[in-house]
């Protein structure tokens, strides 16, 4: 039970890290702005500013994702009424395929997704310009903790997942497990920002990588009935 539990975390995690491209077109302006120095200050000062994004980011999806999974293990008692389980275990696994054909620059399709967020993106937006222009590590985790909640097609994608998690625990557990695998490329993105750019946005790195996130969608619909039915018992299987 603990190795189907370790392998869900382990697929997120991996889906963040190969969302390398759809990262940096996302954040790339902000970590890029993060590693611009200030007169008098040398190109290592960003690295605080970068980290302290970075952690208010995935705190803030941590955070989302405890809410959803615990609004997602409250429809599960409505299961004998409907099959809830079954029928968010099948969406969620749809969203990981379209996320990795989006991936492969074959389809906009998730750009409805993200649009969807926009209204609440519109209200938290405001708030970061309090702490513009970024000039310390103070003022970067909380434009990271409020940059979470940006529309973003991969983290719904990832939300949908923590949504039939079981529990909230898992569901935050979940999205900092995701939260971690973009860490590496918003880092480098930061402060490699051009060269790591063209490395990502390669047309073989895009395919691959949308082809390994489809891939994780597939098999959960391949087994569909077995996996999505051990999510009562409280399993995270991806």
């Amino acid at each position: 039970m603990h190795h189907v539990a370790a392998s869900g975390f382990i697929s997120v995690f991996l889906i963040g890290l190969l969302g390398g491209a759809h990262c940096i077109g996302m954040c790339g302006g902000i970590v890029g702005a993060l590693s611009a120095t200030q007169p008098g200050q040398v190109a290592r000062s960003a690295w605080p500013r970068q980290i302290a994004y970075n952690l208010g980011r995935i705190l803030s999806y941590g955070l989302i994702g405890t809410l959803v999974g615990a609004l997602g293990s409250a429809s599960l008692l409505f299961n004998h009424v409907l099959p809830v389980q079954m029928v968010l275990y099948v969406g969620a696994n749809l969203l990981l395929v379209a996320m990795g054909i989006y991936l492969m620059g074959f389809t906009r399709a998730l750009a409805v997704l993200e649009r969807s967020g926009q209204w609440l993106w519109r209200r938290v937006q405001p708030r970061t310009r309090r702490f513009l222009p970024v000039r310390s590590w103070r003022q970067a985790l909380p434009v990271g903790f409020l940059w979470g909640f940006l529309p973003c097609g991969m983290t719904y994608s990832v939300l949908s997942l923590a949504l039939v998690s079981g529990s909230a625990w898992r569901g935050g557990a979940l999205m900092l497990a995701f939260g971690a695998g973009t860490l590496p490329n918003l880092l480098l993105a930061g402060l490699l920002l051009a060269r790591y750019r063209d490395i990502v946005r390669a047309r073989l790195f895009r395919l691959g990588a949308g082809l390994i996130v489809a891939g994780f969608g597939v098999y959960g619909l391949l087994h569909a009935e077995q996996l999505g039915g051990m999510l009562w018992a409280g399993i995270c299987e991806i």
